[in-house]
């Protein structure tokens, strides 16, 4: 591991430590009695607030901590003992604010209290923020280990899922502890309920979404583009001609569209995936084009001295080394092909659909149902991506940015 990286991971730890004795020293929340007129605070080791039992999480991570810079362990141990101990370092602040007697507890009477609404939790938004230091350094430290040459390929997805995961944690603690109303931002917890409860309804307009219009639009914009290239760059003069009115239609609204498309293509899918297809042929084109053009000079003359006419020239010079544009583009569309059919749905559909159910739901103010539909679009989208980009480091190994 690198040496001149150990003070300041040194000092995250030693921030948390210090962060977390001072917040076991302050209240993390009130009680009040008779109508408000009496206040006390609660601390983390009052017999109201468990007893001290949720400090034991963060006592483990302090020996956790004390192990791995007592024993100094090797990089991959390392990490997955800082990484351990963020995780126990989690459980103190997300027990309390999730307690009905954290933040501004209001009693009707002695016998009877109500959920927290407020932010009295000093003590715990102080140990949130030396806990981030720790997520700081066991997360650089796992990084560290990621980009060893012997790592296993599994690390380099655990990084990103832990910070996503950290996230959420965040999400979860402060819309609960601050008391946001849901109608605002509702928490991780309520949308997953939501979405456990709805997966029937996600599903169809996911079905109706991305399998219908999102991937018929992407293959039809897609193919189009690559094979209108193709014609351009057999056919010079049409590169002056048609480029600038493929930049035309690109800067077209979508908003402007997909009205029009509605009307040509009626109400179903297949308006919203004429949208997807004018949003995705221009990158299509423009990327092939320049991957086509990326041939060098020397290439070429090769094969002219093997006397290979245009197509063998094409099939095994110029379109391999086009492959990382026409990849580009391919990753650049499937978020713009989501994008176009949800938008699109917002301008008329069936009682179907992600743009149906959000617009819908958002009239309803069920932002719970919205949030789940989001969910439902981002993950599918970032599915859609990996799989092109597993796809392009597959084509593609031989590129300079995948060499060790």
């Amino acid at each position: 591991m690198n040496i001149a990286a150990r003070p300041r991971m040194d000092l995250c730890c030693l921030f948390y430590v210090v962060c977390t004795l001072i917040a076991f020293l302050l209240p993390i929340g009130f009680m009040t009695f008779n109508q408000g007129q009496d206040r006390e605070l609660i601390g983390w080791f009052d017999a109201a607030s468990g007893g001290g039992a949720w400090t034991v999480p963060a006592f483990v991570a302090f020996l956790l901590i004390a192990a791995y810079h007592w024993r100094r362990p090797r990089l991959f141990t390392g990490a997955a003992m800082l990484v351990l101990a963020a995780l126990f370092g989690t459980l103190p602040a997300l027990l309390a604010v999730e307690r009905p007697f954290m933040g501004f507890i209001d009693f009707a009477d002695v016998d009877s209290l109500t959920a927290p609404v407020g932010a009295g939790a000093f003590g715990v938004w102080l140990y949130l923020v030396g806990l981030a230091f720790l997520v700081w350094k066991a997360l650089s430290l796992l990084s560290e280990a990621a980009s060893q040459r012997k790592a296993p390929r599994a690390l380099g997805i655990l990084v990103p899922a832990l910070f996503g995961a950290w996230l959420l944690y965040l999400w979860q603690v402060l819309v609960t502890g601050f008391g946001v109303p849901s109608v605002l931002l509702p928490s991780p917890a309520l949308i997953a309920q939501v979405f456990a409860a709805s997966t029937g309804t996600l599903w169809a307009d996911f079905y109706q979404t991305f399998l219908k219009s999102v991937l018929s639009g992407y293959a039809l914009g897609c193919g189009s583009g690559f094979l209108v290239a193709l014609l351009v760059d057999r056919v010079p003069f049409l590169q002056r001609g048609l480029l600038p009115l493929g930049n035309f239609v690109s800067a077209l609204p979508i908003v402007g569209v997909a009205p029009i498309m509605v009307m040509w293509f009626g109400f179903d899918w297949q308006s919203k995936a004429a949208v997807v297809v004018i949003m995705t042929f221009f990158p299509m084109l423009v990327n092939t084009i320049a991957g086509l053009h990326a041939t060098q000079a020397m290439e070429r003359d090769l094969m002219r001295s093997y006397a290979a006419n245009y197509w063998q020239t094409l099939v095994r010079v110029r379109l391999p080394n086009a492959l990382p544009f026409i990849f580009n583009a391919l990753k650049i569309n499937s978020t713009l092909a989501l994008i176009g059919a949800i938008v699109a749905e917002f301008f008329g559909t069936p009682i179907v659909g992600m743009g149906f159910r959000i617009s819908t739901e958002i009239g309803r103010m069920n932002v719970e149902m919205v949030w789940a539909t989001i969910a439902v679009a981002a993950v599918s989208g970032s599915l859609f991506y990996g799989l092109l980009a597993l796809a392009e480091r597959a084509t593609t190994f031989w590129h300079p940015s995948y060499r060790q």
